[in-house]
């Protein structure tokens, strides 16, 4: 817009030709923002606010009146407060570059003055003590003329060929060298022995590695050794254990076996046997009872035969008695002598017939009759055809 200024952000823009500014100020200050300016009437002008420098070099003598030299930089710039742009534009708004020359001339002064109070040794130790009392000391004159100074710092110090701050500096020097050496010696030493010890370490290091090596190599054809021999020795442990369940298998093939010819022959062999012994035994028994019964039935009809014949061997010798000559004495006594006789002979032919029928096995001896009928045969025949009757009477 026509007539409206803005100043940069390092600028203050001075507006004269109107009203009195503030802080009674002869003009406008403005920083940081526009402002309308009248065209004709009024006078812009801008003044920087930007950081400057100064360089110092002066001959300063000291107390001992030893002449040296010393650098400095001054590093300024004008407020930003408005009765220090006040004061710095009326004092250097025609030529800004007259603030580097002033103050560096004020410091120049100050820097002077300081070092003619102290020696040289103080001046080398205390630099930094020096620099703020210069910078203490500048800080009115700067500040009235609307100058703040930042920074001021002694870069060098020379004491202009005469060997003073050299010849201060050797017994330090000479100190520092024999430090030196003694720490260079040292530091051989150390190298030295850390040389050792890293060769003595690398020594057990290389025979610990030789000694790991042939552990592991040991290791390593222990390791292929027994894999050489896991696959025969395999083979035999298996080898081995399928004999071993094979003889397992055959075991108990021949335990089923066993069984099953128990089952299938023995058991029933021992039944049959069993059955066998038992039959026989029954059978035994059963011809002891027959055998007992037929004794039984066998004297019973031999018993029954010999009553049933007894008659007709009475009769018999009843007629063999009737033809024979017999001749009874003592009259009835006699006979009855005869007839008692004839029972005996009948008898003697049972007790005959019982014998043989003994002597055969309890079958009885017989032989056909008449009409198939079993007749007993008489071991002896009685008294054949004669019968002898003797008395005992007169």
């Amino acid at each position: 817009m026509l007539g409206y200024r803005v100043p940069d952000p390092d600028q203050a823009m001075l507006i004269s030709g109107g009203k009195a500014g503030k802080d009674d100020a002869p003009f406008r200050v403005v920083t940081g923002s526009g402002a309308f300016v009248m065209p004709f009437f009024r006078h812009v002008n801008f003044l920087t606010l930007a950081m400057q420098e100064s360089v110092v070099q002066e001959h300063c003598v000291t107390q001992q009146g030893i002449t040296i030299e010393a650098d400095a930089v001054c590093a300024f710039k004008v407020g930003n407060d408005t009765p220090s742009i006040v004061a710095a534009s009326q004092r250097f708004l025609s030529d800004e570059n007259q603030m580097s020359v002033l103050v560096g001339r004020i410091v120049a002064g100050h820097l002077r003055s300081i070092i003619g109070s102290m020696t040289v040794e103080m001046i080398v130790r205390e630099r930094q003590a020096l620099a703020q009392e210069v910078l203490e000391a500048s800080k009115s004159e700067l500040g009235a003329l609307g100058l703040l100074v930042d920074s001021f710092q002694i870069s060098s110090i020379d004491d202009m060929g005469s060997g003073y701050i050299q010849a201060m500096a050797a017994p330090h020097t000479a100190k520092i060298q024999q430090e030196a050496k003694i720490a260079q010696a040292e530091a051989n030493r150390a190298s030295a022995e850390a040389e050792q010890e890293s060769a003595r370490k690398q020594a057990e290091y290389q025979r610990e590695t030789a000694v790991a090596q042939a552990g592991y190599k040991a290791e390593v054809d222990k390791a292929q050794a027994a894999a050489a021999q896991a696959g025969p020795l395999a083979e035999a442990e298996a080898q081995r254990a399928v004999t071993e369940e094979q003889t397992k298998l055959a075991q108990k093939k021949a335990d089923l076996r066993q069984q099953e010819l128990v089952a299938e022959v023995v058991k029933p062999a021992e039944a049959e046997a069993e059955r066998t012994r038992v039959q026989a035994a029954a059978e035994a028994e059963a011809m002891t009872v027959k055998s007992t019964a037929a004794a039984s039935n066998d004297r019973v009809a031999l018993d029954r035969m010999l009553i049933e014949q007894l008659p007709e061997i009475v009769e018999k010798a009843a007629v063999g008695l009737s033809n024979a000559s017999v001749n009874i004495l003592d009259g009835s006594d006699g006979l009855a002598n005869v007839t008692a006789g004839l029972m005996s002979q009948g008898m003697i032919v049972y007790e005959s017939a019982r014998k043989m029928w003994a002597d055969n096995g309890g079958q009885a001896t017989t032989k056909p009759g008449a009409e198939g009928e079993s007749q007993l045969t008489p071991a002896d025949d009685p008294g054949a055809n004669s019968v002898t009757a003797i008395s005992d009477a007169p």
